[in-house]
């Protein structure tokens, strides 16, 4: 597919100038240069143009406010000072897999102050001897070429980074969370203390009401028993009584008895 009808295609019925990122990889330029791209396209930040068949950046329009720019697995060999002039702003440039040969060419790029990351991985300039530490002392405002720095270390994948944020908000939730009970857990304590309360005084008071009867049954008892015990007692004093009546009876007349004779 031709560039100019793949940016049609990308745009979706969405106005040039609202556009941030453009992915255009793998269309194909005619005579080698960039077709269908103008400076309507003033909010690109993100450009991808790999393996497109390019070969000349003449036609590169204004864009003031790209940081990334792939031009990956092309032709390109010579004018890269349009650069500069056109996307000011670039951090990141991918020019790996293109024909890059000499140092002079790669020169043109002191003028991208803000440039951060250059890679020309598979280019012929690669070759050359000293190369990593001819292009850090050519391009100074750099830190990562061909992926690394000075000191070998790796450049952070923006995917990484993503993560980490994602990383540390988690932790910020786990501290959070271990910070204390949540919100309102407090208060059903309280209100579950206070239910134990009322239900170990209801059983209290249940247990305390069964004592009360055991104990007025056992009172009316005892006092039955001491009723009994109080009849058995006067009736004996009763027989003994009439027995002593009988017996004085008794002797009364024995007495007589013996007086008649």
């Amino acid at each position: 597919m031709e560039m100019k009808k793949r940016i049609n295609l990308e745009l979706r019925n969405e106005a040039p100038e609202e556009v941030t990122e453009l992915g255009l990889d793998n269309c194909r330029c005619v005579d080698g240069e960039i077709e269908g791209l103008n400076d309507t396209f003033k909010e690109l930040e993100s450009l991808s143009m790999a393996d497109v068949e390019l070969s000349s950046l003449a036609r590169l329009p204004s864009l003031n406010k790209l940081q990334k720019l792939e031009f990956s697995n092309n032709s390109i060999s010579e004018g890269l000072e349009v650069l500069a002039e056109k996307c000011p702003n670039l951090t990141y440039l991918n020019l790996s897999g293109n024909k890059i040969k000499d140092l002079s060419t790669v020169e043109a790029l002191q003028n991208l102050k803000n440039l951060k990351s250059l890679d020309l991985f598979n280019c012929e300039i690669t070759n050359l001897e000293d190369y990593r530490e001819s292009i850090f002392e050519l391009l100074q405002q750099i830190t990562y070429l061909d992926g690394f720095d000075q000191e070998d270390n790796e450049a952070p994948e923006a995917t990484e980074e993503d993560d980490e944020e994602d990383g540390d908000e988690d932790d910020e939730d786990e501290d959070d969370d271990e910070a204390g009970p949540p919100e309102g857990y407090e208060d059903e304590e309280e209100e579950e203390d206070e239910d134990d309360d009322d239900e170990a005084g209801s059983e209290l008071g249940e247990g305390e009401e069964e004592v009360g009867l055991s104990y007025l049954m056992k009172e009316e008892i005892q006092d039955e028993e001491d009723d009994d015990d109080y009849v058995e007692e006067g009736e004996e004093e009763e027989e003994e009584e009439g027995l002593r009546g009988e017996k004085r009876k008794r002797d009364a007349d024995d007495d007589g008895e013996d007086d008649d004779d």
